[in-house]
């Protein structure tokens, strides 16, 4: 039986995976100019490891190819192996500047990358500026996505640029052309990335603070540079504006983009944005109410879950101390995650609402007589019979891998529900953590677990189309 996939195929990307290398390449050297400013030493790896990916891309780029040809299984192939190499070359680097090993620093630079926020170190604030501005750059790059970031920067108009946005799960079209949308979402992101600083700085936060928790909530990232996160500021005004900035990541940018043009009250008309608003509004009553959170705190750990940040008020250990309660109705709100179109992880919740639409209109079928035709629609759009087999279908392999991690980690003797916890985090790209990630954790539930990360970042189906594409090649 032949397969679908050929020799030909994997040579067509090579010149935009090329392209995607030399844009990781340029992101890891950055760090190079904090290191500058705040006299630390120079750690020539990023040097080393970030020219290198730029050579390689460079290399690659001359592969002849024809943009023309690319179909979306290619671009699901490059969105694949583009997030496992800037994990890489990520990881090359902190084994040098920080002296972990190759494993940890890959569970590391994936975190990053995903904008899962997990952390293997114990003590971050020993951490030399440069690679804390490192983490934050690869979450600031990774929220909008690896792949959207090339697009914006390096790629010309075209079919490759179509074909490369939905590799990363993306549909939404906020102007006419890929590449003019992908340009109009890096303008609004880097509008509230600056906004972000501003207000930090205003709430008494030190620049440095201020920018690296600025690139890590506003990408739903969370990977802190304080070892409480935001807790250890221990400030409400800060904790507020992490909170904005959460739900600011966790909106769709085409939501954002009728803001900019003053239809301030479409933002509230959109379905993604009440839904996100009604379970922020119940989950965190049901925290206060029941796991006796204060206010602030239930909303803040609800919005960074469901945002799928991953910012903490608390330390790790004292999470751990939680009640099963608080650990149940967070990870759900991990498994929903907020808007299609934004920075968020997790299934979104566009799917969520289609799921229950689609077992309404079935209830609703049986029931009326036979021959009668029900409307379907969401926020007046129709919805298809194959949008609700998708919705399904995607549900369904989430869960699946969801329970395989979860199994392996109970093996090694995790409760279930902390487990569970942490895998739904894993594979939402959250980064809360009820301490099982460690830099001790077995090699194998680490391994798993940065597959969880890849998997929910990509939303599963490039990284099949991935494995198919190769087991064709080794058929042949």
């Amino acid at each position: 039986m032949m397969g679908y996939l050929g020799k030909k195929d994997f040579l067509l990307i090579a010149k935009p995976l090329g392209i995607i290398m030399q844009g990781v390449g340029a992101v890891v050297i950055m760090p190079l100019i904090v290191a500058i400013i705040y006299h630390e030493p120079l750690f020539y790896e990023f040097i080393i490891f970030g020219g290198f990916s730029i050579l390689l891309g460079f290399i690659l780029r001359k592969v002849p190819s024809d943009y023309n040809k690319l179909k979306l299984r290619h671009g699901m192939i490059i969105a694949a192996v583009a997030w496992l190499w800037a994990a890489l070359i990520g990881s090359f680097c902190l084994i040098y500047a920080t002296n972990i090993d190759f494993l940890n620093a890959y569970f590391e630079c994936m975190s990053a990358w995903s904008g899962s926020g997990f952390s293997i170190f114990t003590d971050v604030e020993i951490l030399p500026k440069s690679i804390l501005f490192f983490r934050s750059l690869m979450q600031w790059f990774g929220g909008l996505g690896i792949v959207i970031m090339v697009i914006g920067i390096l790629i010309r108009p075209g079919t490759a640029a179509a074909r490369l946005y939905k590799s990363e799960a993306r549909e939404e079209k906020i102007k006419p052309s890929i590449t003019s949308t992908v340009k109009t979402i890096w303008w609004i992101y880097v509008f509230y990335t600056i906004l972000g600083i501003i207000l930090y700085l205003f709430a008494g936060m030190g620049l440095f603070d201020a920018v690296n928790n600025t690139f890590t909530n506003l990408s739903t990232g969370g990977m802190s540079i304080k070892n409480n996160s935001i807790g250890s500021y221990n400030s409400d005004l800060i904790t507020l504006i992490t909170i904005i900035l959460m739900i600011i990541g966790g909106t769709s940018f085409l939501v954002h983009y009728k803001a900019f043009q003053g239809r301030v009250l479409d933002v509230f008309k959109d379905l993604q944005f009440q839904a996100m608003i009604i379970i922020v509004a119940v989950f965190s009553i049901l925290l206060v109410v029941y796991a006796k959170f204060t206010d602030l705190n239930a909303v803040f750990y609800v919005v960074s879950a469901l945002s799928c940040t991953g910012s903490n008020t608390e330390p790790i250990n004292a999470m751990a101390t939680w009640m099963d309660y608080p650990k149940v109705i967070l990870t759900i709100a991990m498994i929903i995650g907020m808007a299609a179109g934004s920075t968020t992880g997790a299934l979104k919740l566009i799917r969520v609402i289609t799921l229950f639409k689609g077992v309404y209109w079935e209830i609703k079928r049986i029931l009326l007589p036979e021959g009668s035709v029900i409307s379907r629609t969401i926020s007046g759009k129709p919805v298809s019979d194959i949008e609700i087999r998708e919705a399904g279908s995607y549900t369904f392999l989430y869960f699946f891998f969801i329970l395989i991690s979860w199994l392996v980690l109970m093996q090694y003797g995790y409760s279930g529900i902390d487990s569970f916890f942490e895998v739904a985090s894993a594979q939402g790209n959250v980064g809360l953590s009820l301490g099982i990630i460690s830099p001790n954790m077995p090699d194998i539930a680490e391994i798993l677990l940065i597959f969880n990360m890849w998997i929910g970042r990509l939303e599963i189906i490039p990284v099949l189309v991935l494995f198919k594409g190769l087991l064709d090649i080794f058929r042949r």
